[in-house]
């Protein structure tokens, strides 16, 4: 956790100072980086939700995401990550919203992908998605990466959109 605070701060400050707001759609990083950003002194200024999507049911009961929406949409793609942070955007109306799906490890994941692979995304007024490969089956180390590239990519998006 220690690595991601430093960049949940930055980002923090950027929303704080724009008066903006963020959700996190999370699977594999399991919830480190909603976290990370609400372990900032402030956080309620800009956090307004976060899940861990981890499983079918809890992405049709959390974010209610229609089946015609997955249409074309392989799950553990940056397609796919692009549509959590959508949604979760959408659904608790916020400026910004990150989304991310992986495998973790120590073993890949039923759609072919190695362990340490993840996509990750963010959607707002600047948006980006991402693929990750580390090429370890370290799990923790794996959601550690995954949590930090994608609170990385926010900080980006952020000072992109200035």
């Amino acid at each position: 956790m220690e690595t991601l605070l430093p960049i949940a701060a930055r980002a923090g400050t950027l929303l704080k100072a724009r008066g903006e707001t963020i959700a996190v759609a999370e699977s594999s990083a399991g919830g480190l980086v909603s976290a990370a950003l609400l372990a900032v002194p402030g956080a309620s200024a800009y956090f307004l939700g976060g899940t861990v999507v981890y499983t079918r049911a809890a992405r049709e009961a959390l974010l209610a995401i229609p089946a015609e929406k997955l249409d074309g949409i392989r799950p553990a793609s940056e397609p796919y990550a692009a549509l959590l942070a959508e949604s979760v955007r959408a659904k608790l109306g916020t400026t910004w919203g990150l989304g991310e799906t992986g495998a973790t490890g120590p073993t890949g994941n039923r759609y072919g992908d190695p362990a340490g692979h993840a996509c990750i995304a963010v959607a707002g007024p600047v948006g980006r998605t991402l693929m990750i490969r580390t090429g370890s089956d370290d799990r923790i180390g794996n959601m550690r990466t995954f949590g930090a590239r994608l609170l990385t990519l926010l900080v980006e998006c952020l000072e992109a959109g200035r």
